[in-house]
């Protein structure tokens, strides 16, 4: 027997529309199941929004702003953009057939980034995703108009500042093969361009921390696509020098040198920005597990003339802003631009190139981020930075590196008294103790013990540091006391914690039909009575070969 519903034989409210002899575009907008009816592709819904006029007028929604007549209708303000865009982002082949095959059409499209046109947020979303929906899916015709309307590149950095507009762009330098058919012809005509240059002269001082954010980004795109056409032109040395220079070209923009640091850092390891990306999950995020490629000798070449001038950026002498904080005052912070400098000086030395390396040793550059080190007993991201610095010093194969980092830098001495007066002092400037309070242990004494568990690895294949550690008279019996403790405290595989619960959990699991006789349960005290009561039945312990039966 079977039951008629009228709720499931019954036509959709667009269907009731559709069947009236006049109705409007805005009466099918209003209805709340349009998207599903597009998804559902619903014949003779898509014949009507497939016209012309109508994609001219969802276009309108998509691009202009209400009049201030219909300031007050929340529909044509809000309800009719989203819908709109939402029709054209479920990618029906012939609505978007109809917009690339009118060059009136995709003009209106693109008409939002004209600088006479208020430009909101909500807007450029909508505008973002229709652009993104076409690059996708009508690759060859969106590029076929671009090419023939030279200006859309440089309205779109004009106005990079607004993320949306920057996603646009971020597609378009940051795609792949899997998204452009004609992968390399599309890359080629981009470098071909002038694109790189508008978005690169972004860095510059004069623009604004948001803008600086969103160049710095989109051209970190382009160095995780490599290789490609665009991305060769970015890594050559007048664009490095470009970059570069934007980094230290006036000392007091600090975003300045946070963003086109940020740009630097992924010419050398594109993996590295990979990962702290807003757009990580796209579909760039395939080539994150990929083997990086090699970085240049002439890209790193273009770096070293103003290595010199991050010296005088890690200064803080000049620095008067305090700090509070918990365990006292910072004067001044370390601040996020000095941490890029590091965090850049790192990668730089873990690209192994030997003339970078001579540079920073002899400007004195490794010194001074040595010295922040101890400086800053509370800045673990800096200490994490400073701890990849020495290691590479000490790991490189040049002798001068290590001589440098032991011998100019006094490395081990240095450790050595640190780790012997781990407490902060009250004149330890910049960062000072709170007066009243008893001061607190220095947050640095893991970086060391690794530190020092790395020196007494490399001692057995370097004779430098064997002897470096052998000349301190201090070491043998630090190392035998303090550090050989230590490791044993620290060792996790040693901890007695949690191994009887795991072995009768071990032993229930292979040998279930005697689980009664043990109990697996992982019981701790929860009362004082639990924790005086006598309970060695409970806890007794089985033997194994009590159960290979």
């Amino acid at each position: 027997m079977f039951w008629k519903l009228a709720s499931l034989s019954a036509s959709s409210p667009v269907d009731s529309i559709l069947d009236k002899e006049n109705y409007t575009l805005e009466e099918l907008l209003d209805e709340e199941e349009i998207i599903q009816e597009c998804k559902a592709l619903n014949s003779r819904l898509i014949h009507f929004l497939r016209d012309k006029a109508q994609v001219e007028q969802l276009l309108r929604y998509v691009v202009e702003e209400p009049l201030e007549e219909d300031d007050a209708d929340s529909k044509r303000a809000f309800k009719y953009p989203f819908v709109s865009c939402e029709i054209f982002t479920c990618e029906i082949e012939v609505i978007l057939k109809t917009l690339v095959e009118e060059d009136k059409l995709m003009d209106l499209l693109f008409s939002f980034l004209e600088p006479s046109r208020p430009h909101s947020a909500l807007l450029a979303g909508y505008f973002g995703k229709v652009v993104i929906c076409l690059m996708i899916r009508k690759t060859a015709a969106l590029m076929n108009y671009i090419k023939g309307h030279q200006n859309v590149f440089s309205q779109l950095v004009d106005l990079i500042g607004i993320t949306s507009i920057m996603e646009v762009l971020v597609r378009l330098v940051g795609a792949d093969d899997h998204v452009y058919p004609n992968f390399p012809d599309v890359m080629q005509y981009l470098a071909d361009s002038d694109l790189l240059e508008m978005i690169v002269d972004k860095l510059s001082q004069s623009s604004p921390p948001e803008v600086q954010a969103n160049a710095a980004e989109t051209l970190c795109a382009i160095t995780q696509n490599a290789p490609s056409a665009l991305a060769t032109k970015l890594s050559s040395p007048g664009f490095v020098s470009r970059i570069f220079g934007h980094a230290t070209e006036d000392s007091h923009s600090k975003s300045g040198i946070v963003h086109s640091l940020t740009v630097c850092i992924s010419l050398l390891d594109s993996r590295r920005s990979a990962a702290s990306s807003y757009f990580f999950n796209s579909f760039r995020g395939q080539h994150m597990f990929e083997s990086p490629a090699p970085v240049s000798q002439e890209t790193i070449g273009a770096m070293l003339p103003k290595l010199g001038d991050m010296l005088m950026l890690l200064s803080v002498a000049s620095d008067s802003k305090i700090l509070p904080t918990t365990y006292g005052e910072l004067r001044p912070p370390l601040g996020k631009h000095r941490l890029k400098i590091v965090e850049f000086i790192a990668v730089l030395l873990k690209s192994g190139n030997e003339a970078a390396g001579k540079e920073l040793a002899s400007s004195g550059t490794i010194k001074r981020i040595l010295e922040l080190f101890f400086e800053y007993p509370y800045n673990n991201a800096l200490h994490h930075q400073v701890e990849s610095v020495i290691l590479s010093c000490l790991e490189n194969t040049s002798e001068t590196m290590i001589n440098h980092i032991l011998k100019d830098c006094n490395l081990i001495s240095k450790i050595l008294s640190s780790d012997k007066d781990s407490v902060l002092s009250g004149d330890n400037l910049p960062t000072v103790a709170a007066t009243g309070k008893k001061p607190p242990r220095v947050g640095y004494v893991g970086h060391i013990t690794r530190l020092w568990n790395k020196l007494v690895q490399l001692s057995g294949t370097s004779v430098l540091i064997k002897a470096s550690l052998e000349e301190n008279s201090e070491w043998k019996d630090w190392q035998s006391s303090v550090l050989q403790e230590r490791n044993t405290v620290e060792n996790v595989y040693r901890w007695a914690c949690g191994q009887y619960c795991c072995f009768s959990f071990l032993i229930v699991t292979l040998y279930s039909r005697h689980a009664y006789k043990s109990n697996a349960t992982c019981r701790r005290p929860t009362t004082l009575q639990d924790r005086t009561r006598d309970s060695d039945e409970e806890d007794r312990d089985y033997d194994v070969k009590d159960y290979k039966n």
